[in-house]
């Protein structure tokens, strides 16, 4: 019988609980985007009882990946659907709706499909849209080897957990994207700290002006084919060796 029958809401509940917390410690210490989509990966499959194995699909300016599996059947399975340009992972994340079928419903829907995922054992399929924001989203895809493995609870189940993932990938999005910000930042203004040193010691030793200096160094760089910032370290470190 199917574990998302056998349990009580209680049980339930406290099973999506569980993934949520440990999606959000992963959230703290983890510093890879994939790694993290990896995290949801595993942790839907107890979030959601009727889950097998999982996968999470990405779109990138329309064209699909797997971004995470937690088995090298299912993410072929995905791969399929990609190169048909059809099936359910797609479909929920195309649409933005949570796509629920049985094995009988995809045949009718994507017969290819349908037949790939007979012959790897699998036959109900459960995906929920995910959002991040314009350039992410995608669908996190549930596969049972049960013909009738996803029933109307499993599919709120995933909904309330799916919720709960896009909310907490945005905000790790939006940490990451500042933490890129303040480091690209901080090189700018490295790189312009010394190239003003090299600026300056040209304009002392030459007797000219910030723009000429500037200028020589921008005549060496390109004729050493270096960047900028590399020359000006380069000399500032000869000269204060010397």
């Amino acid at each position: 019988m199917d574990r998302a029958r056998d349990q009580t809401w209680p049980q339930v509940l406290d099973e999506v609980t569980g993934a949520l917390e440990s999606l959000t410690a992963a959230l703290g210490s983890v510093d890879d985007f994939t790694v993290l989509l990896q995290q949801v990966c595993a942790q839907v499959t107890k979030a959601v009882p009727g889950v097998d194995e999982a996968t999470v699909t990405l779109l990138d300016d329309g064209n699909a990946r797997t971004a995470a599996t937690t088995s090298d059947v299912v993410a072929g399975l995905d791969g399929d659907q990609y190169a048909l340009g059809h099936g359910p992972c797609l479909d929920a994340a195309r649409s933005g709706t949570l796509v629920r079928v049985s094995i009988a419903q995809a045949r009718d829907r994507w017969p290819d499909f349908a037949r790939d995922a007979t012959e790897a054992g699998y036959a109900s399929f459960l995906s929920a849209p995910i959002v991040i924001d314009d350039g992410h989203a995608g669908a996190v895809n549930c596969y049972s080897t049960h013909a009738h493995g996803f029933a109307e609870l499993d599919e709120k189940l995933l909904d309330l957990y799916t919720s709960a993932v896009t909310a907490a990938l945005r905000v790790y999005h939006r940490y990451q994207h500042a933490r890129h910000t303040a480091e690209h930042l901080r090189t700018a203004l490295e790189s312009r700290a010394v190239i003003d040193q090299a600026k300056g010691i040209l304009m002392a030793v030459n007797r000219i002006d910030a723009d000429q200096a500037f200028t020589l160094l921008v005549e060496q760089s390109q004729r050493d084919n270096i960047k900028l910032r590399d020359l000006a370290t380069r000399f500032v470190a000869h000269v204060t060796s010397a």
